[in-house]
């Protein structure tokens, strides 16, 4: 009885593994890519936020399966305010996307308005209206107050206009981008996206 062991069947596990999340950012590149162009406000650090967004989703140790493409966009918000730091400017500063780098995102003037907020509310609008986090949630990531995050996103809601319709629109543009490259078999625009492999 005791020298008789049977092999253990080995649980799937629930957690999700480091190259999953590469999985997970190659299907959905193209909302990442524009929720890390909506954040920095610029092509080029967008495409080194995307992949660091990677890196950061790699590190988070035990992040259950369920939970790994909310996850992912949190990454990616995480290296943004890390990359922009947008509480240091929050005076009004910003930087305006450079539209020359190529994937033509910013031909929409949805996308153009967002990234031409300062930063502060830019980042306050696109957590909080588009990524539906909470106030409080905001405050703490950003390092300002409840008060600070609410007066952004109403200066930001008084220049962009509705948010639910700005949603839609701003979904559909990145679902657009995805079956535009899909039809023309052609990569997107992503310098950096080789590091994906890499990554794993």
């Amino acid at each position: 009885m005791f020298g008789s062991t049977k092999a253990r069947k080995q649980e799937p596990s629930v957690y999700v593994a480091r190259n999953e999340f590469c999985q997970i950012f190659e299907k959905d590149m193209n909302s990442l890519y524009v929720l890390s162009l909506l954040l920095t406000g610029d092509h080029t650090i967008a495409e080194q936020c995307f992949v660091g967004g990677l890196h950061v989703a790699q590190e988070g140790s035990q992040v259950f399966k369920e939970w790994a493409e909310s996850w992912a966009r949190r990454a990616i918000i995480l290296n943004a305010i890390r990359m922009i730091r947008p509480r240091k400017i929050a005076d009004g500063t910003h930087s305006a996307a450079d539209s020359s780098n190529g994937n033509g995102l910013t031909e929409h003037a949805e996308i153009a308005g967002i990234v031409d907020l300062p930063a502060f509310e830019r980042f306050a609008f696109v957590m909080s209206v588009l990524e539906g986090y909470s106030d409080q949630e905001c405050s703490l990531l950003l390092g300002g107050t409840r008060a600070d995050v609410t007066a952004a996103r109403t200066r930001a809601l008084g220049r962009m206009g509705r948010s639910a319709e700005l949603h839609r629109k701003v979904v559909g543009i990145a679902s657009n981008q995805k079956t535009r490259r899909d039809n023309s078999g052609s990569e997107p625009h992503l310098t950096a996206l080789p590091t994906l492999a890499a990554s794993a």
